[in-house]
């Protein structure tokens, strides 16, 4: 469906090839099909319809209408999980195996026979998003062509549903469906959060200091035993029991079983932001950089990739999702960065980031710490040393998690020049639990976003690091 001025990629594709488009809003009047329509399908003469996703009833006119009838495409392993939103209610209700069906239509709501099914195991952080990637979307596409092949070599099955374990699911896109019950046990806390994750987000209500309720949708879930919160503060979720609090790791939710959920990302508006910087995020100002020659090219490569998703002229404060972007957008503005400029992104980058100048910003400031450029790296507090006729900007902070850090206990260490026992500047003197807070990043980035990097781009990153 098109999104405001911006054609659907499937529309567009159709074109380039020659083939018919027909841009239906609807398909029945007061359940009646509507004549128009049924002209426009029927004047193809389709051998088979083909129905990767689907969010609305389709007069049995059209089902029926092909020779070969109707297959579609369903991200859950049927009778399971019958509905619009089959991916995250199996991550919601815990299923240790995800899958998708491929079946043939009927007048039911999921019912028809199946033609072909396949599954993967559930993991521990699996995310709506990651299922999605990791194995419905690129195995669902091969699947869907061999199911088409099966069909044309006539020995494609047609096996009935049973209705024994078949379920139906509310639809998540309405959004009294997305906010999150707290008082539960962690683990359907953690669930529902990652069922939501990371479009549209699971929604809750932060009450401030003054009463005043800012609804956040929670992202980056994860489960973790009893926590060491150092310096935390309290934070109240509006209709939670339980306590929650706010450190440098992220915001704590205690489930009614006293275990932790850990949310790492809150989005407040269209603006994602690290869930530890919530009381710190008020008033925060964004800084355009100074750009050379060779960056005001990527700002316009970067302008027109956004132009040719969004459709509209882009300004330093377009916001890419009030503009109307979803899921698939965001992946292919990724891509399409990455390969035009090589520069590797995550999602949540664009989350965090969802104005052009911030995300320009972001871009930018990758391919300076790639070219071993200065000043554009993460903040932090240093000495400038001016020693054999060069100036050298050292950090005097821990490095920890991607951010310079001070000390818990804010102690520090003197270095001194050994020549002359002069002090050259004082540094982080981390303490026990400094340590164990290094430790527990590098952990979850080991067994995360580490992980998912593919082996080239591990090197690439090391090389960078090295240089």
């Amino acid at each position: 469906a098109d999104k405001g001025s911006r054609e659907d990629v499937l529309a567009t594709t159709a074109r380039q090839y020659g083939i018919p488009v027909f841009k239906v809003a609807a398909w029945r009047r007061k359940g009646v099909p509507i004549p128009e329509a049924l002209e426009k399908y029927q004047s193809v003469g389709a051998n088979l319809n083909v129905l990767p996703f689907c969010s609305q009833f389709i007069p049995m006119e059209v089902i029926d209408g092909a020779k070969f009838g109707s297959i579609c495409y369903h991200p859950s392993i049927l009778p399971r999980h019958r509905g619009a939103s089959a991916i995250s209610w199996t991550l919601i209700e815990g299923d240790d195996t995800a899958g998708f069906s491929i079946f043939w239509a009927d007048d039911g709501l999921d019912t028809g026979p199946i033609l072909l099914q396949k599954q993967c195991p559930v993991v521990g952080d699996d995310t709506l998003d990651s299922l999605y990637k990791r194995f419905l979307y690129p195995e669902g596409v091969t699947s869907m062509a061999e199911a088409v092949d099966a069909i044309a070599e006539g020995t494609a099955p047609k096996i009935p549903q049973t209705e024994i374990g078949a379920t139906y699911d509310p639809a998540l896109f309405r959004e009294e469906n997305q906010y999150i019950n707290l008082n539960q046990p962690a683990l359907m806390i953690f669930n529902f959060i990652r069922g939501l994750d990371s479009v549209p987000g699971a929604l809750a209500i932060i009450v401030e200091d003054d009463g005043s309720e800012s609804p956040v949708r929670l992202h980056g879930a994860s489960l973790c035993g009893p926590a060491a919160l150092e310096n935390a503060r309290p934070v109240r979720f509006k209709g939670a029991a339980g306590p929650a609090f706010v450190d440098r790791e992220g915001i704590f939710i205690t489930g009614v079983d006293g275990r932790l959920v850990k949310v790492k990302r809150l989005k407040k508006g269209s603006k994602m932001i690290q869930a530890s910087q919530w009381f710190a995020q008020v008033g925060k100002k964004i800084v355009p950089l100074e750009l050379n020659e060779r960056e005001q090219e990527m700002e316009g490569i970067l302008k027109n990739i956004w132009k040719s998703i969004l459709k509209v002229d882009i300004e330093s404060d377009t916001d890419f999702f009030a503009c109307g972007a979803g899921s698939m957008d965001v992946v292919r503005l990724v891509e399409e960065v990455k390969d035009a400029l090589e520069v590797p992104l995550e999602n949540e980058h664009l989350f965090m980031a969802p104005s052009f100048v911030e995300f320009l910003n972001e871009v930018i400031s990758r391919t300076r710490n790639g070219a071993g450029e200065a000043s554009a790296g993460p903040a932090y507090d240093g000495v400038v040393l001016r020693e054999n006729k060069k100036v050298i900007s050292v950090p005097t902070q821990m490095f920890v998690n991607g951010q310079f850090i001070d000390a818990e206990n804010k102690k520090t260490l003197d270095i001194v020049n050994p020549t002359t026992e002069q002090v050259i500047c004082k540094v982080a003197a981390a303490s026990a639990s400094d340590v164990d807070y290094a430790i527990r990043c590098a952990h979850e980035a080991f067994k995360g976003s580490w992980n998912q990097v593919s082996a080239r781009e591990r090197g690439l990153l090391m090389y960078k690091l090295a240089d």
